[in-house]
């Protein structure tokens, strides 16, 4: 069976949270969403976790991490910064946020040897996600192609936060569960007591809710970064005026399977999902894990 490997991206600086939210400490011991996510991965068959982070982040998310896992799984870091670019391309001038979660997992290129998991830092997705995802990625006793990717797919309606709007990659998948497409919306969230998100000229489009939706949790092999290479210098070209856009993982999945080069299997998932978008889901989050834990889903110590 092939070793699987966990990429936790890390690098956002949480302006709507307002600070570091990779450590914020939500379970009865001082775990982090994080923590959790290692633990669920460790028990899917992961054997190594890849952070990626600012370099000004590094020795305080060590020492955060490192005591708690280093003897349970290996640990690696990578960074994400502005001038991580290609050749012949410059940062424009007022850029402050990272470049986004395709950049974020471009720049683990050569560090990555093995089929992977790419997950959110601030996003608790539940055992199942990983189990099932591994179970994709490994694929015991059948062919895999390369480009044969996987992504966890949520009910919208159990993602959305109280305290503002989200973003979700909203997806579209043929009747074998393929994905066809994905449209990555900024401003969804309740809208009085409809879901939507707010359209060309304000106007309100409305969402049932039932859609299922990307929550950054996408599994991939090594054959992706040629892809993000090329996809991200055509980015650059068309934003060299725009300091504010960001490169997604679904925008290139979506011109992935335009030009027919990779599929993606959605993986449905009943599990729960929660996260910390504002500094008031903490007290959600906090709670929620509290009843896994009193469910015997989780230990009360996750280290022990």
């Amino acid at each position: 069976m092939a070793d699987l490997t966990l990429l936790v991206l890390a690098a956002g600086i949480g302006s709507r949270y307002g600070g570091l939210k990779q450590m914020d400490q939500v379970g009865p011991s001082g775990e982090a969403i994080i923590d959790y996510s290692i633990y669920d991965a460790i028990a899917s068959g992961f054997t190594k976790v890849i952070f990626v982070i600012r370099r000004d982040i590094q020795d305080e998310f060590a020492g955060f991490f490192e005591k708690k896992w280093k003897h349970r799984i290996d640990i690696d870091y990578v960074f994400q910064e502005l001038d991580m670019l290609p050749k012949g391309f410059s940062v424009p001038a007022g850029r402050v946020k990272p470049w986004g979660t395709a950049h974020a997992v471009l720049v683990a290129n050569g560090r990555v040897n093995t089929p992977f998991i790419v997950i959110n830092a601030d996003d608790f997705y539940g055992r199942n996600a990983y189990a099932i995802t591994a179970g994709y990625l490994k694929k015991a006793g059948e062919p895999v192609r390369s480009t044969d990717f996987s992504m966890v797919g949520f009910r919208l309606l159990n993602t959305l936060s109280e305290h503002g709007t989200v973003a979700r990659g909203v997806c579209q998948t043929d009747q074998d569960g393929y994905l066809t497409g994905i449209r990555e919306i900024t401003s969804i969230g309740w809208y009085g007591n409809r879901i939507g998100y707010s359209g060309p000229g304000g106007q309100t489009v409305e969402l049932t809710g039932e859609e299922p939706v990307s929550m950054n949790i996408w599994g991939f092999t090594p054959a992706v970064f040629p892809m993000l290479e090329r996809e991200f210098r055509g980015f650059l070209d068309n934003n060299k005026e725009n300091p504010k856009a960001e490169f997604y993982i679904p925008t290139l999945i979506q011109e992935m399977i335009s030009r027919g080069e990779g599929r993606v299997k959605v993986l449905p998932n009943a599990g729960d999902w929660f996260g910390v978008t504002y500094r008031e889901d903490k007290l959600v989050v906090t709670e929620k894990i509290g009843e896994l834990v009193n469910q015997g889903i989780y230990p009360p110590n996750l280290y022990e």
